[in-house]
């Protein structure tokens, strides 16, 4: 069988940051309330105005294809996931695409929320392993900073911008790649995480505005629990599947969402903190874009044969966890 291996990765956060201490002078929070909920201290956001997440992909794509020194006209297929669409159409991929010079590719935007970039690898497996599409660019990007409401000291600490970039390609090598994989929803979550207004159930009038129903919406105790849970019990199945426990798995690649979260799942698998890639304190929450940014931003620790579980939990409820072997040499 045909394995999907990651041959290229590059990341994207801008410039500006926004640090606990100038949270606090914009909603009633401080550096130790934050810290010790979330374990995050500051985040990364996209100040630019007429500026949205497309723009964060294509920095991040550019990147990958520089770095790797990759003809954009020989992508087949890009695959974008985010929450934080430019438009409600067209498609961010369709923008990301043009601008990046995919003459040749065909693209298209999935929603799964934080699990983003797991149902992109997926379906990019997918697509690798039917012969349909040989070159795969799978780019997650997240003005997260559009959704969020910076009166509400609950969820204002958590998210930051961010765009991370693979590119996905076939090998006959059956030890590298991605190896396994599950993924989850349960649409029973909808009433504890989602953006209340601006849909077709709810279009936006002067009385969602006003009501502020326009940012992300999150029962921070009920999304807790159950990101705990899922995101453990889809790492144990793909781990306990594939022989691997916590002294033969290399790394372990959770969603940064909230490092008390991740400190939880990473205890009850028993893997040393060394072993759990962990970059919140700096970037925050970026939604879909975390893993592949977690990734690269690591990447100079991983090596070819290094042995991944990936895991995240979002809005839908929408989770899942995947096994890879990495396919890259650090850079030299």
């Amino acid at each position: 069988m045909t394995q999907a291996v990651i041959t290229g990765i590059a990341s994207y956060v801008p410039d500006d940051i926004l640090d606990n201490e100038m949270l606090s002078q914009m909603v009633d929070t401080n550096d130790e309330w934050i810290t010790t909920r979330v374990g995050i201290k500051e985040r990364r956001i996209l100040k630019e105005e007429g500026k949205g997440s497309s723009y964060l992909g294509i920095q991040a794509v550019n990147r990958l294809f520089a770095d790797y020194d990759i003809d954009p006209q020989s992508i087949d297929l890009l695959i974008c996931a985010t929450s934080n669409p430019d438009y409600r159409f067209p498609s961010t991929a369709s923008v990301i695409i043009h601008e990046c010079g995919l003459k040749k590719a065909y693209g298209y935007d999935i929603q799964a929320a934080c699990a983003g970039f797991i149902v992109g690898m997926q379906d990019a497996r997918a697509y690798i392993s039917s012969g349909l599409y040989k070159r795969i660019v799978v780019v997650c990007a997240e003005k997260m900073s559009s959704m969020t409401d910076y009166q509400d000291r609950q969820t204002c600490p958590l998210f930051g911008d961010g765009a991370g970039a693979v590119l996905v390609e076939p090998s006959d090598d059956p030890s590298l790649g991605v190896m396994d994989a599950e993924i989850h929803v349960d649409g029973s979550g909808l009433p504890h995480l989602l953006m209340k207004a601006g849909g077709s159930v709810k279009p936006a009038c002067h009385e969602t505005v006003d009501a502020r129903e326009h940012y992300v919406y999150q029962e921070g105790r009920a999304v807790y629990k159950h990101a705990v849970f899922d995101m453990l019990r889809s790492s144990l199945s793909v781990m306990q599947r594939n022989g691997l426990d916590a002294d033969s798995l290399d790394w372990f690649v959770p969603h940064q969402a909230n490092l008390r979260i991740i400190e939880a799942i990473g205890g009850r698998i028993k893997l040393p903190e060394e072993k759990i890639l962990v970059n919140i304190q700096n970037r925050g929450n970026t939604s879909a874009a975390s893993i592949p940014i977690c990734l690269d931003e690591f990447k100079q620790k991983l090596h070819k044969g290094d042995k991944i579980v990936l895991t995240a939990f979002g809005a839908g409820f929408t989770w899942g966890a995947m096994y890879l072997v990495w396919a890259i040499d650090p850079k030299i």
